[in-house]
């Protein structure tokens, strides 16, 4: 792994958001029992996924702009902005013009085991009036519009999917655990995408009102709440001036943070139990 992570910072007196409830412990006999567990504090993980990278271009904008690039920029945008929240780290699935493969970004998200996996894209459409941006989910069950089976598609033609490391275990009860799982993870999914929609609605229209679903391979850690932030249209000429701007990057970078606290003050972070 080249240079993804950020440089910590001390830690901090933990906000409400990254508060963690430990589990109740027993009491010793003859000892008073204590009703006010101190606060468990942790680090929150947020893997950050540029979409796209070294000789995969991505979309490509009328005046040249290429997705690989705008999305980087984005993407270090936040990272920085995460950097100054207390009890947060950020790794970067790429932080430089390289190609890494769908399944790879999932595992390095898993690898350090991430609370919440965000990857960023500025796509293209057939028609250059298209516009807007969206948010999208796993789906298990087909996609939630044509756009978003179409979209999903494109993007898993990156390389070939990656699966879920489940050797050493029953296989049907692997199968099992893996449905309950990845059923939780889209739930989880679902609130952290509705979060960050809402605020990225406020900085520029939304191409649907609500988050769309797709087998999106990227997307598919089952223990990792996870999400495809498509932020503006690379195909439009006004969207393609937007993602190049500083000021827009700068506020999509603002509109996702304020997005996953949102999710974070209302789902705050818990222990976790990893499929292997």
């Amino acid at each position: 792994m080249k240079g993804e992570w950020s440089r910590e910072k001390p830690q901090e007196p933990a906000p409400p958001l990254a508060e963690a409830k430990p589990e109740p412990k027993a009491t010793p006999p003859g000892e008073p029992a204590d009703d006010k567990p101190s606060p468990l504090t942790r680090m929150i993980t947020i893997a950050l996924d540029p979409g796209h990278g070294g000789e995969d271009p991505g979309a490509v904008g009328r005046s040249g702009s290429r997705e690989k690039d705008v999305v980087l920029a984005i993407a270090k945008r936040l990272k920085a902005k995460i950097e100054q929240q207390p009890n947060m780290r950020v790794m970067l699935t790429r932080d430089g013009d390289y190609f890494v493969p769908l399944h790879v970004r999932v595992q390095k998200a898993r690898k350090v085991q991430a609370d919440l996996f965000v990857s960023i894209h500025a796509d293209a459409w057939i028609e250059a009036t298209a516009r807007g941006s969206s948010v999208f989910a796993l789906s298990e069950k087909g996609a939630s519009s044509t756009a978003a089976r179409w979209l999903a598609s494109k993007e898993n033609s990156a390389d070939l999917i990656g699966g879920v490391n489940i050797r050493g275990q029953d296989r049907q009860l692997a199968s099992v655990l893996l449905d309950l799982s990845t059923t939780a993870q889209i739930s989880d999914s679902l609130k952290l995408g509705r979060a960050v929609l809402g605020e990225i609605g406020g900085i520029n229209r939304l191409h649907k009102a609500g988050v769309e679903q797709a087998g999106f391979a990227v997307l598919k850690a089952p223990d990792i709440p996870s999400i495809l932030i498509e932020t503006a249209f690379i195909s439009n000429p006004e969207e393609e001036a937007k993602l190049t701007d500083d000021a827009y990057q700068d506020k999509m970078a603002d509109a996702v943070l304020k997005g996953i606290r949102k999710y974070f003050a209302k789902n705050p972070p818990l222990a976790k139990n990893r499929l292997t």
